[in-house]
């Protein structure tokens, strides 16, 4: 069996990794000519981190990203609406990390040049089209370094080329457009004193004003300072989608003003703004969940199966949820204990995985676990006296335990996988 993998992200890496692993033979081929470590900060929660911990990469990415102790939910004013542990404090057997999406990335792909040998990692290779026939699946890719336009033979084909996928609008064209939230952000990274322990990741505002602060360097913390990514988040008053590049640089000017009062005795927003190096404009965009992710021996992963919103730190994780699930339903299939259909097989895959991917994407739009910030703006917008006069202890816990169900990280259910 081989398997074609459209996209190097953290999706594609991953399942190439866990098929590797599989005894399964798989090539990787990427749009761009070279990989950098671009992006700015994530999140990797504790059922992605169990996964990479498997791939004995785990601790590589301890030694450059934070292990997570926090999150701090916080109003406008700076007021505590709810906090809870994170990761390795919270009871899991593995933490949760934070740390640069070029770093993760570029880890991965060193450790697939690595283990996948015979150069099975191509670059220069965009997507055009496929053709299946009951023996396999032929895929054209424009080499972008000769101009050819270069056919690969496989069993299946997998499209993990990200919310832009250009596999998903080959195999579901009415199904790609992209829904705005009506909401901007701003991604940035400064170097600055550590906050509060220097490992908590906080949230401040509610959905038409929020700020998003977390560290991402371990080596800083180590020298008394901290690398903090960070998102700025405004409602923009219209509900079409802005003709933007998807990384456009651009002043702090834009936004800052709105932020300008959100100075409290452990951090200076406005100063972290205004010391970014550089700082990225992005909407905030979704597309509707797909009524399928599969169609014969081609099938859709990571962004390019279910692009959400930023929020509760899944997309990344879910990716990689993916990527496993995947690689264990084709392992099913080579050892024979699940027959020998292939499309079959995809199609288990996406059973299991396509409705979970569908209820985050739809939950994130009602602000996931961020509800908790949304519902002490609504009752108290004009601040608080403690937040139990506005919301209670339960009903604030509640929200973050029903997310952390869909999701799939409740300490709970981790604990009975692990056992």
């Amino acid at each position: 069996m081989k398997v074609i993998i459209a996209g190097a992200g953290i999706g594609g890496l991953v399942l190439a990794l866990m098929l590797e692993k599989r005894g399964i033979d798989c090539e990787i081929f990427e749009s761009v000519r070279e990989l950098k470590p671009l992006g700015v900060g994530i999140n990797l929660l504790p059922h992605a981190c169990r996964q990479l911990q498997a791939l004995g990469i785990l601790d590589d990415l301890a030694e450059t990203g934070i292990e997570t102790s926090a999150l701090h939910y916080f109003n406008q004013y700076g007021q505590p609406i709810w906090q809870e542990p994170r990761g390795l404090a919270a009871g899991y057997v593995v933490p949760q990390l934070s740390l640069h999406r070029g770093e993760l990335q570029m880890l991965l792909a060193e450790t697939v040049k690595n283990r996948l040998k015979g150069g099975r990692l191509h670059t220069g290779m965009a997507f055009e089209a496929m053709e299946q026939d009951a023996q396999g699946i032929t895929v054209r890719f424009r080499n972008r370094n000769s101009g050819t336009l270069d056919e690969v033979r496989g069993d299946i084909l997998v499209g993990a080329d990200g919310i832009h996928s250009v596999v998903r609008r080959s195999l579901f064209p009415l199904f790609d457009q992209l829904r705005f939230s009506g909401r901007m952000l701003w991604r940035a990274t400064t170097d600055a004193d550590p906050y509060l322990d220097g490992r908590t990741m906080f949230m401040a505002g509610h959905q038409d004003q929020k700020f998003v602060c977390y560290p991402i360097s371990e080596t800083l913390r180590r020298q008394g300072r901290s690398r903090i990514n960070w998102i700025a988040e405004l409602r923009t008053g219209s509900s079409d989608l802005p003709s933007t590049d998807w990384n456009r640089e651009v002043n702090a000017d834009v936004f800052a003003e709105r932020f300008a009062a959100w100075r409290w005795d452990w951090i200076d927003i406005p100063a972290l703004i205004q010391s970014a190096t550089a700082i990225y404009e992005f909407p905030l965009v979704d597309k509707d969940p797909l009524p399928s992710w599969t169609q014969g021996r081609a099938c859709l992963l990571g962004d390019a199966a279910h692009p959400m919103y930023p929020i509760g730190s899944n997309g990344s994780a879910q990716a990689i949820l993916d990527a496993v699930c995947l690689a264990d339903r084709l392992q099913d299939l080579r050892s024979g204990s699940s027959g020998s259909d292939i499309t079959l097989a995809l199609k288990e895959y996406e059973a299991e995985r396509l409705p979970v991917t569908a209820g985050i994407v739809l939950r994130n739009r009602l602000n996931g676990p961020e509800q908790v910030m949304q519902v002490a703006h609504e009752r108290a917008p004009d601040g608080f006296q403690h937040i139990h006069d506005v919301i209670s202890e339960q009903e604030l816990g509640a929200i973050a335990l029903r997310y952390k169900r869909l999701a799939g990280f409740d300490p709970a259910a981790l604990k009975a996988a692990q056992s």
